[in-house]
C-alpha cells in the first residue's frame, strides 16, 4: 500500500501532464466518478483553463465495483459494475455530447473494468444520439485521464480513437489518496513518513 499526499497529485501528476490534455481538451468538458474521481477533476480543471474563457463543464457518471473490506481502507475488487449515476445533459443546457470533446477523468486504472464500461456505454450513448442527427453531423472524441495506471493485466483494452493521459505507472499496490481520508492532516503525516522510511531503505542499499 502507498500513501500518495495531496502536494505530489496536485503537483507531480496533475500539472505535469495537464499541457499534453490541453492539447486535446480545449472547450471539452470533464466527466468523472464522483467518489473517486471528484479531486483530480477539478484541480485538473483549474490546470486547463484558458485564461478568458469559461470553466470546462464537469458532469459526474458513478459506478461502482469494489466492496469495502471491515477495519481498513483497503477495498477487494467486486464482480458486477453497478451504475449509480449518469449523465443529466439538463443541468447544462445540452442535449447530448455529439462534436464534444469529453475527458474521462479517474484515479486509478485498477482492473479496468469500470473505466472500459464507463467508456464502452459512453461511446453507446453517443452512437443512440447520432441516429437522430444528419450524417455530416460533428465527431465525439474521448479521452482518458487516470492520476495512476497499474502495470497489470486489465480486463479490456482501451479503443484505439480514445487518447489515454496517465499521470504515473505504477505496480500493483493498493494507493490511499487523501481526498478518502476523514482526517487529511494525518493521512499527509503518515504518507511523508512512508516516503522518508523507503528513502532510507535506498541510502542503506
Amino acid at each position: 500500500m502507498i500513501g500518495e499526499t495531496a502536494a505530489k497529485i496536485k503537483d507531480d501528476l496533475l500539472l505535469s501532464v495537464a499541457g499534453e490534455i490541453l492539447k486535446f481538451v480545449q472547450l471539452a468538458r470533464i466527466t468523472k466518478d464522483p467518489r473517486s474521481g471528484f479531486f483530480p477533476a477539478r484541480v485538473l480543471r483549474t490546470f486547463l483553463k484558458i485564461q478568458g474563457s469559461k470553466n470546462i463543464p464537469i458532469q459526474a457518471i458513478g459506478l461502482s465495483l469494489y466492496e469495502e473490506l471491515p477495519n481498513t481502507t483497503v477495498e477487494q475488487v467486486g464482480t458486477e459494475v453497478i451504475r449509480t449515476q449518469w449523465l443529466d445533459f439538463s443541468t447544462l443546457g445540452e442535449k447530448s455530447l455529439v462534436g464534444k470533446r469529453v475527458l474521462i477523468v479517474d484515479e486509478v486504472d485498477d482492473t479496468r473494468k469500470t473505466l472500459g464500461y464507463a467508456v464502452k456505454e459512453l461511446q453507446k450513448d453517443v452512437e443512440e444520439q447520432y441516429k437522430l442527427l444528419p450524417a455530416d453531423a460533428p465527431p465525439t472524441e474521448f479521452a482518458i485521464f487516470v492520476v495512476h495506471n497499474k502495470l497489470k493485466e486489465k480486463a479490456s483494452e482501451i479503443p484505439t480513437n480514445v487518447k489515454y493521459f496517465p499521470g504515473a505507472e505504477i505496480d500493483d499496490l493498493w494507493v490511499d489518496y487523501p481526498w478518502e481520508q476523514q482526517d487529511i492532516v494525518e493521512h499527509t503525516r503518515l504518507a511523508e513518513e512512508d516516503k522518508k522510511k523507503h528513502v532510507g531503505d535506498v541510502n542503506r542499499e
